[in-house]
């Protein structure tokens, strides 16, 4: 058999006229390795003729019974310098992930001097793209989501604070096989609900608020991204209207997800809806990102991308209204971007729940 993605990433490398390659991101290194370790525990040496995994020895039995396709292991803690006795013995250059920090790469370019190359997204974009076996993973980890957001409606009652309600989709996720959460929960209720990144806290929710949940988790390594405004108790006529707005305005995002469309062009679809009914200084976020290993993958989606969309993309469609003092509305689904058009996947009721 054949490791496609190191075929993939050994071609682009030969068009950018690099021989080797040291991979440091942990999720580039889960990508091409299936090496789950943290950011610093190793790292992926690439030849023109084989591919290493080096890390300590907290991870060789779960690596070793994977019998990843090609993947040659060391065992060490002097991870960078076992990378420079390989890519010492190699000629050419040698690239590494720019995004790394200036610290580790003092180290990298003492241990091969004259020789490092910084790349600018090589490996994730070709994470851009799922396969069968990413798509099903992350269709499984929306499944989840959407389940848990639908659960936990049956229990939320005025009262219950922020932190109670974040405890519930935490409980409900990992019980049913959720691995972990991909970031930290957002509950934000009444006023705090304007709050686009609000953490949850002790407050408690009043009846009329409004309440938003924004939560991810990992299935099989791979995450979910959703998010969902309701109501507990009658939240005025305001902010039912502005809901309806940002629903309006997701549905036609989502409709503009197509193979090969703009970035650029998918976020206008909301952001242009939201400004043409008066709203449009109260929304200033991105309209969605890619999902996958990372929670926030590329493409970004707002008004600066310069990236098209293809086919087997997943990203989030994401619009928003933020009123100051009144409350807020987001609402999230993941989108999978197929040749007969956008499928969504976290298939959770989005139509305004008043309980």
């Amino acid at each position: 058999m054949t490791n496609h993605r190191l075929e993939n990433l050994r071609a682009a490398m030969q068009k950018n006229n690099i021989e080797n390659m040291i991979v440091t991101n942990p999720f580039n290194m889960n990508y091409l390795s299936h090496f789950k370790g943290a950011n610093g525990d190793g790292c992926v040496v690439i030849t023109p003729k084989n591919i290493y995994l080096i890390t300590d020895s907290r991870y060789a039995e779960e690596i070793e019974s994977k019998n990843v396709l090609g993947v040659t292991l060391k065992i060490t803690r002097n991870y960078y310098k076992t990378a420079a006795e390989i890519l010492n013995k190699t000629e050419g250059k040698v690239g590494f992930e720019q995004s790394i920090d200036f610290a580790r790469f003092q180290v990298l370019n003492q241990l091969i001097p004259n020789r490092l190359v910084g790349l600018k997204n090589l490996i994730e974009n070709f994470r851009d793209k799922k396969d069968s076996t990413e798509i099903r993973a992350i269709r499984k980890a929306c499944k989840l989501t959407s389940e848990a957001y639908e659960a936990i409606l049956n229990y939320v009652k005025v009262g219950m604070t922020e932190k109670n309600v974040e405890l519930m989709i935490y409980n409900w996720m990992i019980e049913h096989g959720a691995q972990k959460p991909s970031f930290h929960k957002i509950v934000a209720s009444g006023l705090r609900s304007s709050l686009p990144h609000g953490d949850a806290t002790n407050k408690k929710i009043n009846n009329g608020d409004l309440v938003t949940i924004d939560f991810g988790f990992y299935y099989d390594d791979y995450t979910s991204d959703m998010t969902r405004t309701f109501a507990v108790g009658n939240p005025g006529a305001e902010l039912i209207n502005a809901y309806e707005v940002v629903l309006n305005a997701q549905d036609k995002m989502i409709k503009a997800m197509h193979d090969n469309a703009s970035g650029k062009l998918v976020d206008a679809a909301a952001r242009d809806y939201i400004a043409a009914k008066g709203y449009g200084k109260y929304y200033g976020h991105g309209g969605g990102h890619s999902i996958g290993l990372d929670i926030h993958e590329t493409p970004i989606l707002n008004p600066s991308c310069k990236i098209n969309i293809h086919s087997n993309y997943i990203l989030t469609a994401e619009p928003g209204i933020y009123l100051p003092g009144k409350g807020g509305i987001r609402i999230e689904d993941d989108v999978l971007v197929t040749e007969n058009g956008p499928e969504i996947l976290t298939s959770a009721p989005k139509d305004l729940i008043i309980l």
